[in-house]
Formats: C-alpha cells, sequence, structure tokens
C-alpha cells in the first residue's frame, strides 16, 4: 500500500507539472529562450567566431593617401613658367597648365606692362597669387630669366627676359596658340622661345 500511494504520488506530481507547464508553457519558454541565448552564445564556436566583429582592413587607405599627396605635388602651380610644345612653332613658354604664354610688342622688354583695361581683359597677365613673391621655373626654362612686375592695381606678374607674360582667351587647351602674331588692343602678340625671344613665325 505504502508503494502504490508513492506511486500515485509521483504520477499525481507529474500530472501536475504537466498541467502548469501546458498553462504556463509559453510564458516559461519566453522567459527561457532569451537567457539560454545569452548564456549559450559566446561558446557557440561558429557563431562566436562571427561576432566578434573583425576590424575593417586600412592597408589600402596609406596607399590612397600616398597615391593623392603624390598627384597633388605633381600638379604645378598655374603660375609656373615652363616649356611646351605647339605644332609649327616647336618649345614655347606656358604656364603651369600648360596654357601658351605670349609677350606684348608695346612692352619693349622695358619690364614694365602696358596692357590695361580691355587687354588685360583679352589678354590676362600671368599674375602671382596673394602671399607668393617669387615666380616658379618649371621644366625647360632659365630661372635667371624669371623676374616680377608690379602692376598699377597692385598685383605682380611674372616676367621672362624682361617680357611681362600673358595669356590668351582664345586659347582654350594646352598645345594652342591662336593669339601668335596678331595685331589685337594696340599691338603685336608673340610667343616666346626658352631663351626669352619672341617666336614671329605662324604655326
Amino acid at each position: 500500500m505504502i508503494t502504490t500511494r508513492k506511486r500515485l504520488g509521483t504520477s499525481q506530481l507529474q500530472n501536475k507539472q504537466g498541467c502548469a507547464l501546458a498553462k504556463f508553457g509559453w510564458r516559461a519558454v519566453a522567459l527561457t529562450v532569451p537567457l539560454l541565448i545569452v548564456a549559450c552564445g559566446p561558446w557557440s564556436g561558429a557563431s562566436a567566431s562571427h561576432s566578434r566583429a573583425t576590424p575593417p582592413s586600412t592597408s589600402s587607405t596609406p596607399r590612397t593617401l600616398r597615391t593623392l599627396a603624390a598627384s597633388v605635388q605633381s600638379t604645378p602651380p598655374f603660375y609656373e613658367v615652363r616649356t611646351g610644345r605647339v605644332k609649327g612653332l616647336g618649345p614655347v613658354l606656358v604656364d603651369g597648365q600648360g596654357m601658351t604664354l605670349y609677350l606684348f610688342v608695346p612692352d619693349k622688354r622695358s619690364g614694365r606692362s602696358t596692357c590695361y583695361k580691355l587687354c588685360a581683359e583679352g589678354w590676362p597677365p600671368l599674375r602671382l597669387p596673394a602671399g607668393i613673391t617669387r615666380p616658379v621655373a618649371g621644366r625647360g626654362v632659365k630661372a635667371s630669366l624669371l623676374r616680377t612686375t608690379r602692376r598699377t592695381d597692385g598685383t605682380t606678374q611674372v616676367m621672362y627676359n624682361r617680357w611681362p607674360l600673358y595669356l590668351w582667351v582664345g586659347d582654350s587647351e594646352p598645345g594652342q596658340a591662336t593669339g601668335q602674331g596678331i595685331n589685337n588692343l594696340g599691338g603685336l602678340w608673340y610667343v616666346l622661345s626658352p631663351d626669352g625671344n619672341a617666336i614671329t613665325a605662324h604655326p
């Protein structure tokens, strides 16, 4: 009889637990699952390896910065004077962007510019930017021939062999010299050789 009661007690206990689980099972599961995830998460092999964030590779960043720095350093300032080539004229003086430079015959190699107002609008002087006091000698030019002159508006214009240097609004890209030999806005205009002399030939 004692054994029977014990067995019945156990059976009844199991039935009560089953009923409790059936009654509160969804709540128990809802509370238990997050705890299991938190408890087991760090120890699950595959997911643990993915959960540890790997910092992004920065190996390409220094290379990109170096390339950008080299590109900036290799780009000459616009006020640099160097040599370029124009078909039919050979090597001529150009600025840092490769645009052809000209002399104005009425300047008479005096070290002074006579091109102002409308003339300077059509033939912009090669000026130094504010804060820059010396011109830059680029490839193929003689640094000893580079000088500057003060314009009446207070800006500084670059000279070569005592010729004030100008650009021409008619040129739109390097290699052009559409202003060569024309008589415009008060006088003749010519490109310059690397020696600083006027080239009077026509391309």
